[in-house]
């Protein structure tokens, strides 16, 4: 009985239309999140590519979406682009592993309603997707570190020079090959 009013309450919080676009390149997650929003009620599609995404996002806009930033053949941004030329009120959450303040600023501005660095696991997708306007998200326990900070401050200025390493490297007044190595790793926690 108690499955049934679970049920119940995430068919209300999703709504009447549960179309849900997954774009990520790594398989084996986007297969799991595809699985786990199924069984929380949505009706999912998942794209493992740019170019599949905006397919995907053009032949049925969806009420739902989750992007991942970086893909293997381009920006998660232009899905994001493309899903609000055709729809509005679609609720996108953009999802990476190269989180920065810079592009989470970017993709809210593209209509991205929320941010979420991985690994997320479901629970923390599906909060964000049926969180009510207005309603705030819960404060991390844990603060940055100091190597995280820098490296957010790096990719500002990074994003700031329109992904220039040359001018970010001058700019920082850091060498354009330690810079290079800073921007090839994966972020801090």
């Amino acid at each position: 009985m108690t499955g049934e009013i679970a049920q119940t309450a995430e068919a209300e919080s999703i709504g009447s239309d549960a179309s849900l676009l997954l774009v990520d390149d790594d398989g084996p997650f986007l297969r799991r999140l595809a699985r786990a929003m199924e069984t929380r009620g949505f009706a999912v599609e998942i794209a493992e590519s740019v170019a599949e995404g905006l397919a995907k996002a053009r032949a049925r806009t969806p009420k739902y979406a989750v992007v991942d930033m970086r893909l293997q053949d381009g920006n998660g941004l232009d899905v994001i682009e493309a899903i609000r030329e055709r729809r509005d009120d679609t609720r996108i959450i953009v999802l990476t592993g190269y989180g920065n303040i810079a592009t989470a600023v970017t993709a809210v501005k593209l209509g991205a309603i929320d941010y979420l660095a991985k690994p997320a696991d479901a629970d923390e997708v599906y909060a964000a997707l049926t969180r009510k306007p207005g309603e705030r998200a819960e404060v991390p326990e844990n603060p940055m570190s100091a190597d995280r900070v820098r490296w957010e401050h790096i990719q500002r200025v990074y994003e700031m020079c329109e992904r220039n390493v040359s001018e970010t490297a001058r700019r920082l007044n850091m060498h354009r090959r330690t810079l290079q190595r800073i921007l090839a790793k994966r972020a801090p926690r």
